[in-house]
């Protein structure tokens, strides 16, 4: 994972100023969690302003996802609990979404197939990031990073769910998303599951 992503570059310049005050990583880490939360709240309703609410909302929430890590990184004030903490806000935000657009599928013509589909992509997201936190917490949070690609991390895909919601087109990511993160899932469980024995054999 990089730290010079085009995120983490805006938001290294919204921390600068918090470096010096008793705001923590932590709290920014728990912003990153209640703006997530209300963003998969707003999409649940299924309504176009609700979802340009939550669009934006979810917008907020992955710029605090970076801004947690900045400002441990220019303040000094880095945890491993704070590392764990940002990767449970991580996987509860992104699987709350694709539940609030299962909610709001269901609602809107897939019937309970929508809630089916949002289920799938959130667990198979909280999957993902558990095999994640388990490399990170018995290793350390090198260990269980990708790399990044033209200024993107891999997590940066998901900026395309709240813009894509925004002009109407949740119902579709939440089909792709029910279709695609159970391969994404089981790719990356093996590649955690790889990491981890290199670590051990390493030591």
């Amino acid at each position: 994972m990089s730290y010079n992503t085009w995120i983490h570059k805006f938001a290294r310049q919204l921390v600068k100023p918090l470096a010096d005050t008793p705001v923590t990583p932590n709290h920014l880490t728990t912003g990153r969690l209640v703006f997530g939360l209300v963003a998969a709240v707003c999409f649940a309703a299924g309504e176009t302003s609700w979802n340009v609410i939550g669009a934006l909302a979810f917008l907020i929430s992955m710029v605090l996802d970076r801004a947690d890590g900045e400002l441990a990184r220019l303040s000094g004030k880095s945890s491993r609990f704070g590392a764990i903490y940002d990767l449970v806000t991580d996987a509860i935000c992104n699987a709350a979404l694709f539940i609030g657009l299962g909610v709001a599928a269901m609602n809107g013509g897939l019937g309970n197939w929508g809630l089916v589909m949002g289920i799938v992509a959130g667990v198979c997201i909280s999957i993902i990031f558990y095999t994640v936190i388990e490399v990170a917490a018995s290793i350390d949070a090198s260990a269980a990073a990708f790399n990044s690609f033209a200024g993107f991390d891999p997590d940066d895909a998901m900026i395309i769910v709240p813009i894509g919601v925004a002009f109407g087109y949740g119902q579709l990511l939440l089909q792709l998303a029910a279709f695609i993160t159970p391969f994404v899932a089981v790719y990356i469980c093996n590649d955690m599951i790889k990491r981890r024995h290199r670590a051990a054999n390493d030591n």
